[in-house]
Formats: C-alpha cells, structure tokens, sequence
C-alpha cells in the first residue's frame, strides 16, 4: 500500500507538472497550443462573459475550500492523509484542466503595446513572474507542497516533522511571495483582449480573498510569530 501511495503522488505531480507547464502558455497565447487564453471555440460575449467566470469561480472555490484546516480534518476521514495532498493536486490540476478546455475568448484589446522595447519589458515580466512563482514553491518546500514529501515519509516509514516558521529569502520582503508571482505573469502582456483581462481580474479577486484565509490558517498554526511577522512584513 505504501508503495501504491507513493506511485499515486508521482502520478499527480507529474498531472501539475504538466498543466501547470499549460498555464504558462495558456496565458501566455503560445501559438502552437490548442487553445489558450486568446484562442478557442467563439461564442456570443455574453455566453462567454457568463461561462468564463464560472470556470474561474470553479478554480477558486476548488483551491479555497480543499485548502482548508477544517475541510482537510474531514477529508482525512476518506482519503489516506500520505496521499491527502496529492488528491488536492491532481483536483487542482482538474480544475484548470476544465478551465482550458470550456474557457472561450473574449474580442477586443484592452490596450495593445506596439512599441519593441515595451513588448520585451512586458514579457520580461511576463517570465519573472512565473520564476517567482516557481521559486517561491521551493522555498516553501516544493515537495511537500504538492505531495510528494508525505508519501515519500509514509514509504520510508517516517512522521513529517512539526512545522516550523521560517522566511527564507523572498518571504523577508513579501509575506506572500507565490501570489506576488501570479499577479506579475498574469498581467503583463503586450496585447490585452478583454477575455485575458477578465481572467487576470479573477485571478486576483481570487488571490486577494485566499490570502486572508491563508493568513488565518497560519495564525492558528503559528500564533504570535505570525501575528509579528505579519505587522513588520
């Protein structure tokens, strides 16, 4: 079983791996995917106004309630805990799956740099972003964060250790250094249609409600020191 536990967290990491990898150029506009932010199945506005915002409500309710101590302690009650993370992702992974499936664009630029130097600002931030993203996962224990450290400590026959706060690098500066990351990529493109827009906007939406209940998560798990960390941060 415990070796059944770790083949399913391998699974699942390598399902993120690869969408998360489909974020990127989804987001991005990539020309080769399938489809992406700025290319699809067209619709009427309004149809694609209406179904675009219940895939971003679908992504945030997915990663807000699943995120939860509360949902966690029920959850633990069917799903094995070594594998509880791993489920999360490979439901995270579903959740933008759909969005990339059922997302429909929407016409019309918000604004449309043309000037090169402008352009390469923009999509040097556009990458930045995703570096910042993708380090600050590191930071915070990459392995342990989509599941792959529980199941690994369940085959060896060992307890996770008790968390303990630390800010390494980033998180001297920015108590949220991951959601910083996805506000810069999602945001900085040359030529902004009305749907990527909508889908920023969302995103952000999201990540500004998250943090508040991350934030209490971790006064209840580290008490006074984040309380500290979070009046000087």
């Amino acid at each position: 079983m415990r070796a059944l536990f770790m083949g399913f967290s391998l699974i699942a990491y390598t399902i993120f791996l690869a969408t998360f990898l489909y974020l990127i150029g989804f987001v991005g506009d990539l020309s080769f995917l399938p489809t992406t932010v700025d290319r699809g199945p067209s619709t009427s506005r309004a149809t694609a106004l209406v179904t675009d915002l219940a895939l971003i409500a679908l992504f945030g309710l997915q990663h807000s309630v699943m995120a939860r101590q509360g949902f966690k302690r029920a959850w633990t009650k069917i799903v094995p805990r070594p594998i509880e993370r791993s489920v999360y992702v490979i439901f995270a992974s579903a959740a933008l799956i759909i969005m990339f499936a059922f997302w429909r664009p929407i016409a019309g630029e918000a604004w449309n740099v043309t000037n090169p130097t402008g352009q390469a600002i923009l999509w040097a931030l556009f990458a930045a972003g995703w570096g910042i993203v993708l380090l600050s996962t590191f930071l915070i224990n990459h392995f342990e964060l989509f599941g792959l450290q529980q199941a690994w400590l369940h085959l060896s026959g060992r307890d996770a250790t008790a968390p303990v706060f630390h800010q390494p690098l980033l998180y001297k500066w920015v108590r949220h250094p991951l959601y910083l990351g996805f506000f810069i990529a999602f945001w900085p493109r040359p030529q902004m249609s009305y749907g990527h827009l909508l889908l920023s906007i969302g995103v952000a939406i999201y990540m500004l409600i998250a943090i508040r209940y991350e934030e209490r998560d971790l006064v209840n798990l580290f008490g006074s020191q984040y309380v500290e960390y979070r009046t000087r941060v």
